[in-house]
C-alpha cells in the first residue's frame, strides 16, 4: 500500500525498520478502490489501507457505533461504511475515532489533505495540550496550529475520554478563525437604530463605531456605575474558565453590593442542584461518569448522550456490550435506545408518577436496604406512608408504562450489585423539576446506590463549565463551594479576603427574575459575559424586550450575539482555545486550559476585561493572572484542597475532592456520610404536579426542546464552524411519521409551530423516536427560536423554566390543517 500520510505511524515504523518497499504486488490499476471525499470532515483513500483493521476497532469497540466494517476476501479486503455507502451517506456521526486510529492516512481530517488525498499529520508549527470548549464531558485534546490557525484537533488521554472525541470537539474548532469575529472594542452609536435583532454581524458599522480600549472600558464603567447598586444586574458564563466565574460573581457583588448575578445553571440544572443541596448536602455528583464500569445496572432518564454528551455515551454504550442492564426513560426514543435492557418511552412531564409506582413496587416487594436506610438516612417513613398511593397498576394510566414493565425495572435496579442514575435537562427542565430529582435521590438511597464503586447520582452537565461555574459562586443564593449568601459568617470571610465591605445578605435574583425585574424598572443596567439570554431565555420576546429597555448594556464575547444586538459596548473576549484558566467537568475534574494561539486582533482573554472594569469601578483589583485567581479562590474553597496551579499544569487534571497532594482524586463520595445534620441524606417525598401550559384543543401537541449533536446551545459556536455547519446547516423539527400524514406534510418541508407565546415556521423532519402527539425542536436555531414558543413558567424551588413542555399547534405551513 501507498500511504497518504507522509507522517503517518506505518512511515514511522518502515523507516525505523529500513524497510523501504512493499513486499505485497501493487494493485491493478483496474482494482484501486475510488478516493472518498463525500464527508464533509474526513477523507478516505483506501489506496494506502494496509487491511490492519483498527479503524473498524475503533468505530465497533470503542465508539461503539458499528458503522465500519470489513468486505472482501484476501488481498481485496478493505473497510466499508454500512452497506458499501460512501462515507458521507453511511450513518457515520464524524466521531472521527477511525480517522484518530489509522496508522497510514487512509482515513484522515479533510484539513489536512491536498487535492489527491495526501497530507502530512505533522505538518504543523506548535500543539499545545488543553480541554474541549462544548459539553460538559471535559474531554482533553491536543490543538495543532499552522501558520497561526488552528489545522486539525486529536484527542489525548484525558481522565475523562481516555482519548476519544465526538464530532464537536474534534471538527467544530474553526469557529474560532469566523469572520464574524468581534477584534476591536465596540460602542453603539448616536445614530444607530432603535435596539432589536437588526445588527448583521458582517456589516456591524450602520450600528457601532470602533474604539480604543481605554474608551470603551471607561463608557462601560461608567454608564453601569451611574446606574449603580440593585440597578445593575450581572450575567456570567459556563463557558469561560472558573477564575473568569468568581471574578465575575465578586464584581457583581463587590461592585454593586448585592447578590443579583447568575448563569446559564438556571437554565440546565438548577433544579437537580436545589433536589441534591436539599437532600444529600452537596450539588455535585456523587459518582463520575467512567465509574459506569464498575456497575451492573443504569438508568438513564430524560437525557439523549448518544447527541448530547457523545463521548460519556461511549461507556454507556460499552457498558451494555459488557453485559451491563441499562434502563432508558425518555418521552422520546433517544439513541442509547438500541442498546438498552429496558426502554420506557413515558409520557411527558409525568415522571414523577414513573419513579414513585418504581420505588412503591421495591416498598411493597421489600426490596429496599434497610441496613442502608438505616446507618445513612431520615425521613424513611414518611416516604414509606407516601409511595402507599402509587401502585404501577393505577400509575400505568398516568405515565403510559404498563404495570409489569414498571415492576420488572424495579426488581432489575433494586437486585443490582451496583447501581447508577444519570439524568439530564429532560429532568430538571420541568416546573416539578425539583420533584423529579427527589424521586432520583429516594431512589438512590432506599436501595443503598450511593457512596460504592459503580454506584451513585450523576445529573449530567451541559456546557463546558457549568459546574466550575457554579462551583465558582456564579449563582444568586450561593457564593463559592455553594455557601450560602444569608450567612454573615460566610460573607465575613469573603469580604475579609477581598478586603471590602459587607454585601447583602439577600438571595439574589435569578436569570428570569432580572428579565422581569428589567420590565418593572427596577434593573436599569446589565454586564453580560458569554451568556446569550436573547436567546436562552424562555418567552424570549420577553427578555429581548428587556434588553432593548436597558439604559446601560455591556456586552463582553468573542461574535456579535443576539444579545450584543441590544448592547451599548461590546467588548471583543477570547475564545477557549485562546486562554489559560481551569474548567470543572461533570465529573468533578478541574482541568487546566492552555492557549494555542492569541486572540485575533485586540481581543483579550475574559479576566484582563474583568479586571480592567473592575479598576473603573473602583474596585483595585491587582491580578496580574489566572494563577492569582485560582490562589484566592483556594482561600475560601475546601473543594480546592490539595489542587494547585502548579499541580494542575504539572497533571492537567485532578478530580476534587483530592485528599492529599498526590491523591488524583475521589471519583466517588459520600460513602461514609453526608455533608448533612448527622451525616444523614433525607428523603423528601414528591406528589404529581402536573405541567403548567397543557395541550388544549387549541394547542393540542405537546412541545419539547433540546440540543442536536452538531449544535450547541445558541448556536453562535457551532454555526461558524465548517463541519458542523456543513453536516446540519438548516433550522430543522422532529415528527412521527403518523403526525407528518395527518398534516399532509413530506419530511424536507415546512410546519408552522405556535405556542401562546409566538409562531415560528420550519423544516420538518420524519423521526419514529418522537411519539404522534409530540414535537422535537433544537433551540440553536436563530431564524426558528425554540424560545420563542417556551414557557417561562418556573420551579419554584431551582427557579428552573419548563423548556421541556409546552402547548403547541402544528400545522402545514402552506395550508394551516391543524394536526389533532
Amino acid at each position: 500500500a501507498d500511504s497518504h500520510d507522509r507522517s503517518s505511524h506505518m512511515w514511522d515504523m518502515a523507516e525505523r525498520s529500513g524497510v523501504q518497499q512493499s513486499r505485497f504486488p501493487k494493485l491493478e490499476e483496474a482494482r484501486v478502490p475510488l478516493l472518498d471525499d463525500s464527508h464533509v470532515a474526513m477523507s478516505v483513500n483506501l489506496d494506502a489501507c494496509i487491511q490492519c483493521g483498527l479503524c473498524v476497532r475503533a468505530c465497533r469497540e470503542v465508539q461503539v457505533n458499528d458503522v465500519i466494517g470489513m468486505s472482501g476476501r484476501g488481498h481485496s479486503t478493505y473497510p466499508t461504511f454500512d452497506m458499501a455507502d460512501p462515507m458521507g451517506a453511511s450513518t457515520c456521526v464524524a466521531c472521527g475515532e477511525c480517522v484518530q486510529a489509522c496508522p497510514t492516512g487512509a482515513l484522515m481530517p479533510a484539513t489536512v489533505v491536498d487535492e489527491d488525498q495526501r497530507g502530512d499529520s505533522a505538518d504543523y508549527d506548535s500543539e499545545v495540550d488543553s480541554v474541549c470548549p462544548f459539553c460538559g464531558v471535559g474531554c482533553q485534546i491536543s490543538l495543532k496550529v499552522k501558520d497561526g490557525k488552528v489545522k486539525y484537533v486529536e484527542g489525548i488521554d484525558g481522565p475523562a475520554n481516555e482519548g476519544r472525541l465526538c464530532v464537536k470537539g474534534r471538527f467544530g474548532f474553526d469557529y474560532i478563525h469566523h469572520d464574524h469575529r468581534l477584534t476591536k472594542p465596540l460602542i453603539r452609536r448616536d445614530d444607530a437604530p432603535a435596539k432589536g435583532l437588526n445588527v448583521d454581524p458582517a456589516n456591524w458599522q450602520t450600528h457601532f463605531r470602533e474604539a480604543s480600549w481605554e474608551e470603551a472600558l471607561d463608557v462601560a464603567a461608567d454608564g453601569l456605575k451611574a446606574i449603580g447598586g440593585r440597578g445593575v444586574a450581572g450575567f456570567g458564563s459556563a463557558k469561560c474558565t472558573n477564575e473568569e466565574a468568581y471574578l465575575f460573581q465578586k464584581l457583581i457583588r463587590q461592585g454593586f453590593g448585592h447578590n443579583n448575578v447568575d448563569h446559564c445553571t438556571r437554565l440546565c440544572h438548577a433544579s437537580s442542584v436545589a433536589a441534591l443541596m436539599e437532600n444529600v448536602g452537596s450539588g455535585a455528583v456523587t459518582a463520575t461518569f467512567n465509574e459506569i464500569e464498575n456497575a451492573d445496572v443504569a438508568i438513564i432518564i430524560g437525557a439523549n448522550p448518544v447527541e448530547n454528551h457523545p463521548v460519556a455515551a461511549t461507556y454507556f454504550k460499552q457498558f451494555t456490550k459488557r453485559g451491563g442492564k441499562l434502563i432508558v426513560m425518555d418521552p422520546r426514543g433517544v439513541g442509547l435506545r438500541r442498546f438498552a435492557s429496558h426502554m420506557l418511552q413515558f409520557r411527558p412531564g409525568t415522571d414523577v408518577s414513573m419513579l414513585n409506582a418504581i420505588m412503591h413496587v421495591i416498598v411493597e416487594e421489600g426490596l429496599y436496604d434497610e441496613q442502608y436506610i438505616a446507618a445513612y438516612t431520615e425521613n424513611w417513613e414518611a416516604e414509606k406512608a407516601h409511595l402507599a398511593d402509587f401502585a404501577p397498576e393505577k400509575m400505568a394510566e398516568v405515565c403510559g408504562i404498563e404495570a409489569d414493565v414498571l415492576r420488572d425495572v424495579a426488581r432489575t435496579f433494586a437486585g443490582a450489585n451496583a447501581a447508577m442514575i444519570f439524568w439530564g435537562m429532560g429532568i430538571s427542565q420541568h416546573i416539578h423539576g425539583t420533584d423529579n430529582s427527589r424521586c432520583l435521590i429516594s431512589l438512590a438511597l432506599m436501595t443503598g446506590q450511593i457512596g460504592r464503586p459503580g454506584a451513585g447520582l450523576h445529573p449530567l452537565r451541559g456546557q463546558n463549565n457549568v459546574q466550575g461555574a457554579s462551583d465558582a459562586g456564579l449563582i444568586p443564593m450561593f457564593l463559592p463551594d455553594y455557601q450560602s449568601v444569608t450567612d454573615d459568617g460566610v460573607r465575613s470571610a469573603f469580604t475579609e479576603v477581598w478586603g471590602s465591605e459587607d454585601f447583602s445578605a439577600e438571595k439574589g435574583l435569578t436569570v428570569t427574575e432580572i428579565m422581569d425585574a428589567v420590565h418593572d424598572g427596577d434593573i436599569r443596567g446589565m454586564y453580560v459575559l458569554g451568556e446569550n439570554p436573547a436567546m436562552s431565555d424562555p418567552d424570549v420576546e420577553h427578555a429581548r424586550d428587556a434588553l432593548a429597555k436597558l439604559d446601560h448594556l455591556v456586552v463582553q464575547d468573542i461574535f456579535i450575539t443576539e444579545t450584543a444586538n441590544y448592547a451599548d459596548v461590546i467588548l471583543p473576549a477570547s475564545a477557549f482555545a485562546e486562554k489559560s484558566g481551569t474548567v470543572t467537568n461533570t465529573n468533578r475534574q478541574v482541568q487546566m486550559g492552555r492557549p494555542a494561539l492569541a486572540p485575533p486582533g485586540e481581543a483579550r482573554e475574559d479576566w484582563w476585561i474583568e479586571v480592567e472594569l473592575a479598576k473603573r469601578l473602583g474596585l483595585g483589583w491587582t491580578y496580574e493572572s489566572p494563577a492569582d485567581v485560582f490562589a484566592e479562590m483556594k482561600r475560601n474553597m475546601r473543594s480546592l484542597d490539595n489542587i494547585t496551579w502548579d499541580r494542575l499544569e504539572r497533571e492537567n487534571a485532578v478530580t476534587y475532592p483530592s485528599l492529599s497532594e498526590t491523591d488524583p482524586g475521589q471519583p466517588i463520595v459520600f460513602g461514609d456520610g453526608f455533608p448533612r445534620p448527622e451525616g444523614r441524606a433525607k428523603f423528601t417525598p414528591a406528589a404529581i404536579v402536573a405541567p403548567d401550559d397543557v395541550p388544549d384543543a387549541e394547542y393540542p401537541m405537546i412541545l419539547t426542546t433540546g440540543r442536536q449533536l452538531e449544535h450547541w446551545h445558541t448556536g453562535s459556536m457551532t454555526r461558524r464552524a465548517t463541519v458542523l455547519d456543513g453536516l446540519e446547516p438548516e433550522a430543522n423539527c422532529s415528527l412521527h411519521p403518523s403526525t407528518l400524514r395527518k398534516l399532509g406534510v413530506a419530511p424536507g418541508e415546512h410546519v408552522r409551530l405556535s405556542t401562546k407565546r409566538g409562531m415560528i415556521e420550519i423544516m420538518a423532519r420524519e423521526d419514529r423516536a418522537v411519539a404522534p402527539d409530540m414535537v422535537f425542536l433544537p433551540f440553536a436555531y436563530v431564524e426558528a427560536a425554540a424560545n420563542i414558543l417556551t414557557n417561562p413558567a418556573v420551579d419554584p424551588y431551582g427557579k428552573i423554566p419548563e423548556f421541556k413542555f409546552s402547548a403547541v399547534k402544528v400545522e402545514a405551513a402552506g395550508n394551516r390543517v391543524a394536526a389533532e
